[in-house]
């Protein structure tokens, strides 16, 4: 797989190519450098050694007496690994003392006043090789000798390689000194990206409001797009919010009004085909009536997951509400339905609309599909949980459903007309509190099938500094 492209990766390797070329640069002109200062020594060694010979040159008798001075060739001596050559020439172009077959480039008779050097091959080696030209003011030879020296090159190349190499860790050591002071420079630099980012991680979702964080100038374009962007979404979200609340209106209005209509109808001047064609219209009327309310119902949930704040509720409150909301004054008065509640408060961080209609959707599913002749509603407490158990008396639901029947629109009851909402719905709303959805068997001593909604349960400390830091009274008290 590809890595992640990344913004400092980029800059990263962008800084090591120019800091290796810059490098590359300076180590060629510390080479060049080098060598220009390694001759430039050896040069005047070698054309001091060629002046002193030319110093001691005398002439007696007639004629022309050539003192070699030890001082001259200590000098060049100093490089051990270096051998010397030198050439006296006379007036007459013939060799009064050294090598003679070491010659120049430069023809000798153009060499006149000055010194000359120049790089050469002798014996198969380069050398380097000094020209000085003296002038003999004795009648008895008169002319011009030229004093030659030639030295090879080992010392100055390896006095060259030494200054380079010295030069070439100069400028690694300053090159990796350079490099780490660029990464910290960018990650420096890339601080506001990482701080802009844990911002908007932090944000509320339900903040939409333009981000106002303190950026650099390059990033003030970036934070415009995303504070448009929010400004749009804060235009979708507002429209849902009045396509939901429309929806509530316009269409539990008409379905009122059709089931009124279906109801004022006198079966008994139907006949028997008329009367079924009757009941089935009622029949799908309240089916078409419970499914666009529990549509309804969650969208409402979705929609206030989003943007509404948990507060500190009592959860034995929410349940009762629930429970009055959910059970239908003309239930069957054969059928036996209870409310239990422990002693303490269990206080609950919650939304008390979406939970009361979680509660809402599990009672009326266990009336509609499960309730024989008893239904049991329990808030129990257990350290830092809380559960609302709902029992009741039917078949229940298999376990092999379980996983399935909290997705929307899956129903183990879909032939007696269930809509595989109201566990999606509960479900929903418990996992945004934190809590969960589960299923109990029927005990063995005992006939039920129970639904239990678990959430987390504050303590009394964590109850008051939420009240407190809040400021909102109880469900008991807003409702």
């Amino acid at each position: 797989m590809r890595p992640e492209p990344s913004l400092f990766r980029r800059l990263a390797l962008r800084i090591c190519l120019v800091l290796a070329f810059g490098a590359a640069i300076l180590i060629s002109a510390a080479w060049y450098y080098a060598r220009m200062a390694a001759d430039d020594a050896y040069d005047r060694l070698l054309l001091g050694a060629a002046l002193q010979i030319s110093e001691n040159l005398t002439v007696e008798s007639g004629a022309i007496v050539a003192t070699l001075p030890t001082s001259a060739f200590q000098l060049l001596g100093l490089a051990e690994s270096d051998r010397i050559f030198y050439r006296i020439v006379g007036p007459s172009n013939q060799t009064l003392t050294g090598y003679n077959d070491l010659k120049t480039k430069e023809a000798l008779d153009k060499i006149q006043t000055k010194p000359v050097l120049e790089t050469g091959t002798y014996k198969g080696e380069q050398v380097r090789i000094a020209i000085v030209p003296r002038t003999l003011s004795d009648p008895a030879v008169p002319g011009r000798v030229h004093i030659i020296v030639a030295q090879t090159t080992e010392a100055r190349r390896a006095q060259a390689e030494k200054l380079t190499l010295q030069a070439s860790l100069l400028v690694v050591v300053m090159s990796l000194v350079a490099l780490a002071g660029a990464m910290l420079a960018i990650r420096y630099a890339l601080q506001p990206l990482e701080e802009l980012g844990m911002t908007l991680r932090r944000r509320d979702p339900r903040n939409l409001t333009p981000v106002n964080v303190p950026v650099p100038r390059e990033l003030k374009p970036f934070v415009g797009s995303i504070n448009h962007f929010m400004h749009r979404l804060n235009e979708r979200v507002s429209l849902l919010q009045r396509f939901v609340a429309d929806a509530a209106h316009q269409i539990r209005t008409p379905l009122t009004a059709l089931s009124a209509q279906i109801d004022l109808l006198e079966s008994e001047k139907l006949d028997a085909s008329g009367r079924q064609h009757l009941e089935r219209i009622q029949q799908r009327t309240s089916e078409l009536a419970h499914l666009t309310n529990q549509l309804l119902s969650h969208a409402m949930v979705i929609h206030r997951a989003d943007s509404v704040q948990l507060k500190p509720y009592n959860l034995i409150d929410v349940t009762r509400q629930a429970f009055r909301a959910a059970v239908p004054i003309t239930l069957d008065p054969d059928i036996i339905v209870s409310f239990e509640a422990p002693d303490d408060d269990p206080i609950i961080l919650a939304d008390a609309v979406s939970l009361r209609e979680a509660i809402v959707n599990v009672i009326d599913n266990a009336l509609r599909h499960g309730t024989q002749s008893r239904l049991e509603v329990r808030v129990c407490m257990a350290e830092d949980q809380a559960t609302v158990e709902v029992e009741d008396d039917g078949s229940g639901i298999p376990p092999d459903e379980w996983e399935h029947v909290t997705r929307r629109f899956e129903s183990s009851k879909h032939s007696e007309g269930g809509s595989g909402l109201g566990f999606a719905i509960a479900s929903e709303v418990l996992t945004a509190h934190g809590g969960r959805l589960r299923f109990r068997e029927k005990e063995a001593d005992r006939r039920g099938f129970t639904v239990i909604l678990e959430l987390p349960c504050l303590n009394a400390e964590e109850a008051r500094y939420m009240r407190l830091a809040s400021q909102a009274p109880f469900a008991s008290q807003q409702s």
